[in-house]
C-alpha cells in the first residue's frame, strides 16, 4: 500500500509520458538545445541553427508546443519560440552537460 501511495495517477503520468516523447526525438531535442541556448529564436534562426529547412523545424516545433515544452508569441510577421519551464528543465535533464561541452569546442575554433 505504501509503494501504490507513491505511485502518480494517471493524469500526471500522460502528461509526463508526452514531454518524454517531445524530447525523444534527436531532431526535436537539437531544437530544444538550441532554443535553451538562444533563448528566444524564430524559425529560420533555428532551422539555420541545427541545418535543417524551415518547413522539418516547423513540424517539431509544433510538437513540441503540443507537449507544453515550448511556447510561442508573435512579433510582427515572425513567431517567436522559447522553451518553456519544464522544457528547459527536461532539455538539460536529457542532455547533462552536453550542451556545455559543445559550446567549449565553439569556443577553441
Amino acid at each position: 500500500e505504501a509503494i501504490r501511495a507513491t505511485v502518480p495517477d494517471t493524469k500526471a503520468v500522460q502528461a509526463a509520458a508526452a514531454a518524454a516523447r517531445g524530447l525523444g526525438d534527436a531532431t526535436r531535442l537539437s531544437i530544444a538545445a538550441a532554443l535553451a541556448a538562444g533563448d528566444e529564436l524564430c524559425v529560420c534562426d533555428i532551422a539555420w541553427v541545427v541545418g535543417m529547412s524551415q518547413g522539418l523545424v516547423s513540424h517539431h516545433l509544433r510538437q513540441l508546443k503540443n507537449a507544453a515544452l515550448v511556447s510561442s508569441r508573435r512579433q510582427g510577421k515572425l513567431v517567436m519560440y522559447q522553451l518553456t519551464d519544464r522544457g528547459r528543465q527536461l532539455t538539460s535533464a536529457v542532455l547533462g552537460g552536453a550542451t556545455t561541452c559543445a559550446a567549449r569546442d565553439t569556443d577553441r575554433v
